[in-house]
């Protein structure tokens, strides 16, 4: 059980309960924009362009006490059993700005990610400073006309390594 409550603690302190809330708050913020955007923006215009369609008020009642109302809201205080398309057209709509931006937030940080990881490759292999000797095979200087281990004599065109 200790074990269990010292693991819990290492990772709530490491931050990623932490992030994990800042994210999730974020989230519902940003979800509550994006439903006004669809509710008081987007869909006025589409409303109008249809003949001042009330999308909100879209259903289709599946009882007696359905058909005689009017709006949506009327239907559901009377206790009509409705299929409300209209309002699964928002919630579709609002799910489908949502995940473009958060595609578009998703394709930024993966072209950032790219760019740090090009800017932290290691730089081009510097020129060789040592070569074999052919003989004995140990490290020596590109210049050395001798080697410092076998005491061979090294020609200028012996293999660098």
């Amino acid at each position: 059980m200790m074990k269990i409550l010292k693991e819990f603690r290492e990772f709530a302190v490491k931050g990623n309960v932490l992030d994990l809330a800042v994210g999730v708050i974020i989230g519902a913020a940003f979800g509550k924009i994006v439903t006004s955007l669809v509710n008081d923006m987007i869909m006025p215009p589409i409303s109008k362009v249809l003949g001042n369609v009330n999308f909100k008020d879209m259903f289709l009642p599946l009882d007696d006490i359905g058909k005689e109302a009017k709006t949506l809201a009327d239907a559901q205080a009377n206790g009509a059993v409705v299929i409300a398309y209209g309002q699964f057209i928002n919630v579709v709509i609002d799910f489908t700005i949502v995940a473009f931006c958060i595609f578009m937030v998703v394709k930024g940080a993966n072209a950032l990610r790219r760019m740090n990881a090009k800017e932290e490759e290691p730089a081009a292999a510097a020129e060789p400073t040592e070569k074999d000797c052919p003989y004995c095979l140990s490290k020596i200087p590109l210049k050395a006309t001798r080697c410092s281990h076998c005491t061979s004599h090294i020609s200028e065109g012996s293999a660098v390594s």
